[in-house]
């Protein structure tokens, strides 16, 4: 049996986000850190798929991070553990789950690359939670690297509280060491270990490190009214002096301190491990009756269901019973266990700002708080980012056609960010994701976890049709098959109403025409008929039926002859009554960088669309209005990221129905000479 992990008092943890773009070496990093702080005896490769936290098949195939995987090590007295956000944009709804836990962002920028888009994304995301943020310039041993180069667009994208703490020794092939400001001292590397040896120094640099060091110390005093007056007086600050200042800096999100070195060669990275031991944040959680929230969500085909919890307040016990604030229902936390990886150790009770998961809750997901009964807490509510792109599914198989709908839950509980919709007009499953990657991910775990295939095929478009003219017809029902017939005539009058007004029926039968039992039969002919499908095959909206006469036969009718009549007439009525063909228009709000702007609504244009309006929103960025046809922008997705680099997003709704332009209804149209457009 596996030793309890072991468990730290609050002061003591540790909880950071790695974030960036992908392929700035967040996951190289992380094996990096576990490695430097003998958690692993063995570096292990994104390539072959072997580190501690990209271990689905998925991932070793595409050799990129498609979930949040964490990774816990101890390290100078404190339990660091880091959350390994995918950098891709598809999965960003992990990035959103690590940031909820995390009291620390490190965002991990290639010095190859610079500043790239989701680096971008991911910061605005932690400036509205207002979580400290640190900067960890990776990659400085490939080549054209540059620290100053990548500094530079960081100060300029996020303003003057980005403070480098050290600066690189060499670059490129040459980068061997980095220079730490704060005690004037330089780190050498001189072998894979990754431990570094403290020296002075290098004489060429002397000057360099002064200037910035003085900057540093500058940026750092100013939050502190009693460090300023002795800085000014020419006081030296002692180091660790400095160093607590830094810590309140970075916490306050006043200061966003700059590291550097190379995940693959390890360099640089026990100075960050360091770092987050001695300067980063704790987490602000308390004592108190237990409160834990669920921030992720895994479906294990073993084990089922695995949700992965940070402890807000209090201590949270194996075994111990708490309430879910949602669905108001009791669970029993049978076996925790602190996970790195795939690998799980029990724990037999979490503190306070800890991060730990269980297994096996009847009723518990993604966003759930759990409590001791009567407690209390605040919790900001789980938001997962709005799925922007469909695909239609169906089962491959009768035999998987049983297990989908099941299947498809399960997934969803794991991946918040997934949407799955019935479309009753089409009848069509829609999943929806946020992009091609996420979706076939998706669909590939489907069946490796939970064993169920799937075909995929074109969304379709819930067309609908409606009348532009006023018509009347005669429905005639008229069977004889021996012994009792079927008789049954309704004439009918149809009329267009409003759009949106949906469907009216009147009755002006007078004088016994059609019997009064027989009335509610002959809306019903027509109702379903409606719903079946006009003269184009799709639903009639928007239309005034009325039943001013009718014959009957007193052996002959029924209700079957009157719903048959119903349905008849209203048919021939409607192929009078000039029929158009009707199409859903979305409300598209798309936000994106003011450069793109008239790109974007050139694109809008040609897809039928109408601007409504744009207006600069700050931040350089434009917020565009419009109202497109739907069947234009199913896979706006993927034209907007395409535009915009991936800076732009948008959200769309349905907003109403307009008619098809009669060159385009003609092809949706069937081959029907009574269909008018």
């Amino acid at each position: 049996m596996a030793v309890p992990a072991k468990t730290y008092p609050t002061d003591k943890l540790r909880n950071v986000a790695l974030v960036g773009h992908g392929g700035a070496g967040k996951t190289s990093l992380a094996e990096a850190l576990l490695f430097v702080t003998g958690t692993i005896s063995r570096l292990g490769r994104v390539e072959d798929g072997t580190t501690s936290t990209d271990f689905d098949p998925e991932e070793a195939r595409r050799q990129i991070s498609v979930s949040l995987g964490l990774a816990p090590f101890e390290y100078e007295g404190c339990k660091i553990t880091l959350l390994d956000a995918p950098g891709y944009a598809d999965f960003v709804s992990d990035v959103a789950a690590a940031l909820r836990a995390a009291d620390l962002v490190l965002f991990v920028v290639s010095a190859v690359e610079g500043v790239e888009v989701q680096t971008e994304v991911v910061w605005r995301m932690a400036d509205e939670l207002g979580l400290p943020r640190a900067i960890f310039v990776n990659k400085l041993d490939r080549e054209r690297a540059s620290f100053s180069r990548t500094l530079d667009e960081l100060k300029d994208k996020f303003g003057a509280g980005v403070a480098p703490l050290q600066l690189p020794i060499g670059e490129e092939a040459e980068f061997r060491g980095v220079v730490e400001l704060l005690d004037d001292t330089a780190v050498l590397y001189s072998d894979a270990s990754g431990k570094g040896t403290t020296s002075g120094v290098p004489a060429e640099m002397e000057s360099e490190e002064h200037s910035v060091h003085d900057a540093l110390v500058e940026g750092i005093v100013v939050a502190d009214d009693d460090l300023m007056e002795r800085y000014l007086a020419d006081e030296t600050i002692a180091t660790d002096e400095l160093a607590g200042a830094l810590a309140v800096g970075i916490a306050s999100g006043a200061v966003f301190p700059v590291l550097c070195g190379s995940a693959t060669k390890v360099i640089g990275v026990d100075r960050l491990a360091h770092f987050v031991a001695a300067e980063g944040p704790a987490p602000q959680a308390a004592d108190g009756q237990p409160v834990a929230f669920v921030f992720k969500t895994i479906v294990d085909p073993y084990v089922g269901r695995v949700n992965v919890f940070k402890v807000l307040q209090g201590t949270v016990k194996a075994d111990a019973s708490l309430v879910n604030g949602r669905s108001m229902s009791e669970e029993r936390l049978h076996q925790l266990t602190i996970m790195r990886g795939k690998e799980q150790e029990p724990v037999s009770e979490v503190p306070p700002g800890d991060i730990a998961a269980v297994a096996k809750l009847a009723d518990t997901t993604t966003g759930d708080v759990l409590g001791a009964r009567g407690a209390e807490f605040e919790v900001q509510p789980f938001a997962a980012p709005q799925p922007v792109l469909p695909v239609a599914i169906r089962a491959k198989s009768k035999g998987d056609e049983d297990k989908l709908a099941n299947a498809l839950h399960r997934l969803l509980d794991e991946d918040p960010a997934l949407r799955l919709e019935r479309n009753a007009e089409t009848h069509q499953t829609l999943l929806w994701g946020m992009g091609e990657t996420h979706l076939g991910i998706a669909l590939e775990r489907l069946h490796r976890k939970l064993g169920v295939e799937v075909e995929t095929e074109d969304v379709q478009v819930a067309y609908r049709e409606t009348i532009t003219s006023n018509a009347e017809a005669e429905g005639k029902y008229k069977k004889q098959t021996g012994g009792h017939g079927q008789f049954g005539v309704a004439f009918l009058r149809v009329e267009p109403l409003e759009r949106g007004t949906g469907f009216e029926f009147e009755d002006k039968i007078v004088g016994g025409a059609i019997p009064r039992q027989f009335i509610p039969a002959v809306e019903k002919g027509v109702m379903e008929t409606m719903e079946q499908g006009g003269v184009f095959g799709f639903p009639v909206v928007d239309v005034k039926v009325t039943c001013y006469d009718g014959k009957y036969h007193s052996v002959d009718s029924s209700e079957m002859s009157f719903k048959m009549a119903g349905s008849l007439g209203f048919k021939e009525a409607m192929a009078k009554a000039t029929p158009i063909l009707l199409e859903p228009i979305s409300e598209l709000v798309v936000t994106a960088p003011e450069a793109n702007q008239g790109d974007i609504m050139g694109d809008l244009n040609s897809k039928r669309g109408r601007i409504q309006g744009s207006a600069a929103i700050g931040n350089g960025e434009v917020e565009i209005v419009a109202l497109v046809p739907t069947s234009e922008v199913l896979r706006y997705a993927i034209d907007l990221r395409s535009m915009t680099g991936g800076r732009g997003r948008f959200t769309m709704q349905h907003s109403h129905y307009d008619p098809v332009p009669s060159h385009l209804a003609d092809k949706l149209a069937p081959k029907n000479e009574t269909a008018k457009v």
